[in-house]
């Protein structure tokens, strides 16, 4: 597995992401809890051949869940928004 595979571990597609998508051409991505917006903007670039204009982040934080009898949680993770230049786009959320 490359470096810029474990920065950006897989897009988010949901209802309310592919909304942003249409509406604001801006992507969700599951990142490596410990990247910065630097090398967030450098492996999107890479991987997909786009520019980033921007990069936003948040820390998902871990939740409580019940199955059953059994409590637990899940774990927490870091979601980068991503925004590129006019025009260009990601082919993981246009199929």
């Amino acid at each position: 597995m490359s470096v810029l595979h474990r920065v950006v571990v897989r897009p988010i597609v949901t209802e309310k992401s592919s909304a942003a998508y249409q509406m604001r051409r801006e992507y969700a991505l599951e990142v490596h809890p410990e990247a910065n917006k630097h090398q967030i903007r450098d492996a999107v670039e890479q991987l997909f051949g786009v520019t980033v204009t921007s990069v936003r982040t948040m820390q998902v934080r871990r939740h409580e869940v019940t199955r059953g009898r059994t409590r637990g949680a899940t774990v927490r993770w870091k979601k980068a928004i991503v925004t590129l230049k006019d025009g260009e786009s990601l082919p993981v959320f246009e199929g």
